[in-house]
């Protein structure tokens, strides 16, 4: 699926990507913890130049990521719906999987700051586990 759509709960957001995905994986920083209301944020990596919002505007939260450098996170200014991150010097946006309109086809491929992920969370064996940010994806 080269194309794919998404948007917040209550519709006032609406966004496309118009490139196949770089990756999907799991972040289990503490940030991204506060954004999901616990556990790992689920992310697609898409191409930057890929999204384009069709309709509406995110608001976007900005603050410190654990590399130090500035990362936005989009989301609802309505609803509350977390949408996308903007990273900082990444040719990539981490698109929440559960802001996308399909996502059934979608599986992890990897957990990203594991170190900061809470013990009740158990991760998926079997998936490469990195400690902190690992080098951006081939093709990124």
């Amino acid at each position: 699926m080269t194309e794919r759509t998404g948007g917040c709960a209550c519709g006032a957001v609406r966004f496309k990507i118009t490139a196949p995905f770089l990756g999907v994986g799991m972040c289990h920083c503490t940030d991204c913890q506060k954004a999901s209301g616990g556990g790992p944020n689920y992310v697609a990596l898409a191409p930057a130049a890929s999204l384009e919002v069709t309709k509406g505007e995110a608001r976007v939260f900005r603050a410190k990521g654990g590399s130090g450098a500035e990362v936005g996170r989009a989301f609802c200014p309505d609803c509350g719906t977390p949408l996308w991150s903007l990273p900082a010097n990444e040719p990539f946006l981490p698109v929440k999987l559960g802001a996308l309109d399909e996502n059934a086809d979608l599986a992890p491929g990897l957990h990203i700051y594991a170190a900061s992920a809470p013990k009740w969370h158990p991760m998926q064996d079997g998936l490469p586990t990195f400690p902190k940010m690992p080098p951006a994806p081939p093709g990124a």
